[in-house]
């Protein structure tokens, strides 16, 4: 009787150690995927594939919902692809999660000038004078944008 036990609580052992075996590799696997899909999506876009690029960045989203990198390109290819809306909806997604991202806010102030929102794009403009601190010498170049479009 002794043994018997003693074999039935060594298989049931195993079988838990080998659920947290499998667990543990499905963890490792993800947490690897988002890397590589991000990853995979600069090197397409780089290649100026943007179709690929965007299915890859589409999946690193799934994989890494917060990822504001992912969105910044998504929102570069719809720049691209002329698709005003959309490129406008990633780049709220990145200030929202990273409200200092300077290429976001001057990216969405340079959108919103093209889209004659003029209040839009001078607090943007504001924002980004504020939080800038790779390029600032990019605000007096899209100031000027807006003051060429606006009304006189």
């Amino acid at each position: 009787w002794g043994i018997k036990y003693i074999i039935i609580d060594l298989m049931h052992n195993i079988k838990i150690y080998f659920y947290i075996f499998l667990i543990m590799l499905s963890l490792e696997r993800s947490v690897l995927g988002k890397n590589t899909h991000f990853n995979e999506g600069e090197k397409l876009f780089n290649q100026k594939k943007y179709s690929k690029s965007k299915f890859k960045f589409e999946q690193d989203i799934v994989f890494n919902p917060k990822n504001e990198k992912s969105y910044l390109y998504l929102a570069k290819i719809f720049n691209k692809q002329k698709n005003d809306e959309l490129e406008e909806q990633n780049l709220n997604t990145v200030i929202m999660l990273d409200p200092q991202n300077e290429e976001a806010i001057l990216l969405l102030a340079l959108l919103k000038i093209k889209k004659s929102d003029y209040s839009g794009s001078e607090k943007l403009i504001d924002t980004f004078k504020k939080v800038c601190k790779v390029s600032c010498m990019r605000e007096t170049e899209v100031r000027k944008k807006l003051e060429d479009l606006q009304p006189k």
